[in-house]
């Protein structure tokens, strides 16, 4: 089993940058992270996912150049800078872990979720 809790969130201006931290703990092996998020009436969103091996990326259109994910094994935690934020990115974000190696975009090929962290961006 892995426990994944999330922290970072929080209420911010358009323009300003958060960054995200979720921390995982547990015996079990993880291949790879994820970060998603889901606005209210809304699908959740892949964002980002990084393997915690080599430490390659993929991120969704919506946020390249805006975002970035990265990890510490050492502490294992798993990161997610946010710069330049906008009204439509508020959301409550979401971290996962998958026993899985690589980068992985689909919600349903990660084993284990955070409980979410708001992020809430004014205008």
């Amino acid at each position: 089993q892995v426990q994944l809790v999330e922290s970072g969130g929080g209420l911010v201006q358009a323009g300003d940058s958060l960054r995200l931290s979720c921390a995982a703990s547990g015996r079990t092996f993880i291949g790879a992270y994820g970060w998603f998020r889901q606005a209210p009436g809304k699908e959740r969103e892949f964002l980002a996912t990084i393997s915690r091996t080599d430490g390659s990326t993929d991120y969704a259109d919506s946020v390249k150049g805006r975002f970035a994910i990265s990890r510490d094994n050492f502490v294992n935690t798993v990161y997610l800078q946010m710069n330049s934020l906008k009204p439509e990115d508020t959301a409550v974000y979401y971290c996962a872990a998958a026993v899985s190696p690589g980068i992985i975009r689909v919600p349903r090929e990660y084993n284990y979720w955070g409980q979410g962290t708001q992020v809430t961006v004014s205008s």
